[in-house]
């Protein structure tokens, strides 16, 4: 009779620096799993033979092969399986939502904690990218051209995917650093730039180009880039971009920043090193962070490493309704961020030399559900205060880019200024013209921008192969 499997109820805990000295430092906060705490993470598996835990995954990895080579400490074998699909998976173990994807489907889950496969999928690209990475097939080049626009989490997904499919890929990126919202957006206390730039640099040894500096729309448009360069397709994945205001009195005060600049400043131009780094950032003694997403909470957290002595998210929902990763709310709670619930700005109060001094706010209160199908919040009459505070980050999301939509001709946009494609292909109005990511759907995660990725790059193929004949 089969030795009956011991079902461990919990996960592994995640290593992680103590609040109290990460709060003082850059450094990344989870650790990683060590081997054996990764083999044996990986052995609570059921191994279920209808894989519920696969169709949460926007790229396909196929998760139950790579927790069982695991499992058997086959550790090359296990980061070759991941990368068939997914090209990041360094960036992916850190910050991809597990909990509402691969992990919610999970059979453990149903009546214990779900394994943890976000944690085993970044143990293996550890692993690898501490001892050299391993070679990856290229199929034979066909000759074809394709130019990836934006080098964030959907372009680097498509070039990869296109790239090992024989395509010549040159991806155009219009900062001087590739990695798109990877490097911008995401601090590194959750995730260091080496580790996008080592995945960035093994995606050139598949063959992919990577020019950056370049701002398609100005340099050369979609267009040009076909008709005068002799790209073949065209993938746009050039993000969101564009911060949204509240537009409320006193918003174009001194010491308002949209969480785009707060975050831009500090992760890629390196103000938390600065005056080692050319650019400073201003940083009052009371930080308000307006906003419950993850930018929300990265703001914050990255506020009380800049020196704040409070730093506050304010929500206009409650607790339960906040978009932020579990994860993200639990760490900037145990580093002492302060949270406001069901509380929205009004004004934002200046002294006589335009500083900000204060935040007039309104309590609110939750009504009826609206269509995100969370309950509306309700301002309470008379209920205005003030919150002193010196400092304003604005975190209440992001549209597309609006340059390259705006400068190709023939492309179909949405309402908000958004490209329209194909969700099950990623064509757009524009034959041979791909989009997909942010760009498309507005704000989202990465790991579904890179979903949007891979589902164009195999457009894109289909699409040249047709075209050859």
């Amino acid at each position: 009779m089969a030795e009956k499997k011991e079902i461990i109820p919990k996960k592994h805990p995640m290593p992680a620096q103590a609040p109290i000295e990460r709060i003082r430092n850059f450094n990344e906060v989870a650790l990683g799993y060590d081997e054996e705490t990764a083999v044996a993470e990986a052995k609570r598996c059921l191994q279920c033979k209808k894989e519920p835990c696969r169709q949460g995954c926007p790229v396909e990895v196929d998760i139950p092969a790579f927790i069982k080579l695991v499992a058997e400490r086959d550790f090359a074998g296990a980061i070759k399986k991941i990368k068939e699909k997914n090209a990041l998976p360094a960036v992916c173990g850190r910050v991809c939502p597990q909990e509402n994807q691969c992990e919610k489907y999970c059979t453990l889950g149903k009546k214990h904690e779900p394994v943890g496969i976000g944690r085993l999928e970044r143990f293996c690209a550890d692993w690898e990218l501490a001892r050299g990475v391993l070679p990856q097939e290229v199929a034979p080049p066909t000759g074809f051209k394709v130019a990836v626009v934006g080098s964030g989490p959907a372009g680097l997904t498509c070039a990869a995917d296109l790239a090992k499919l024989g395509h010549r890929v040159t991806v155009f990126e219009a900062l001087h650093v590739a990695g798109g919202v990877l490097m911008y957006g995401i601090p590194e206390f959750r995730l260091p730039k080496r580790v996008v730039q080592a995945e960035i640099e093994n995606l050139k040894k598949l063959g992919v180009e990577i020019v950056t500096n370049a701002v398609v729309g100005k340099f050369a448009t979609v267009d040009e880039l076909m008709e005068e360069e002799g790209f073949d397709a065209v993938f746009i994945g050039t993000g969101a971009g564009l911060p949204y205001f509240m537009n409320i009195p006193g918003e174009n005060s001194c010491g308002v920043y949209s969480a785009n600049e707060f975050l831009t400043r500090t992760n890629l131009m390196k103000a938390y090193l600065f005056p080692e780094w050319d650019t400073p950032i201003k940083v009052g003694r009371k930080v308000a962070v307006i906003g419950g997403g993850n930018v929300a909470m990265d703001a914050a957290r990255t506020a009380l490493r800049l020196g704040a002595e409070e730093s506050w998210i304010v929500y206009r929902r409650s607790e339960k309704e906040l978009p932020a990763r579990h994860e993200e709310v639990e760490h900037a709670k145990e580093e002492g961020i302060k949270f406001a619930f069901l509380t929205n700005p009004v004004r934002i109060l200046a002294d006589e030399n335009g500083w900000v001094k204060g935040m007039e706010c309104l309590r609110y209160e939750l009504g009826e559900p609206d269509e995100s199908g969370r309950r509306r919040p309700v301002p309470i009459p008379g209920s205005e205060f003030v919150m002193d505070v010196d400092t304003v980050v604005v975190a209440i999301g992001q549209a597309p880019n609006p340059l390259v939509p705006r400068t190709t001709r023939g492309l179909e946009l949405g309402r908000k200024g958004n490209i329209v494609a194909d969700p099950q292909t990623g064509a757009t109005s524009k034959p041979g013209v791909f989009a997909g990511g942010d760009v498309v759907t507005g704000a989202a995660t990465v790991i579904l921008a890179m979903g949007a990725g891979r589902i164009a790059a195999r457009s894109i193929h289909d699409y040249l192969m047709k075209k050859k004949g």
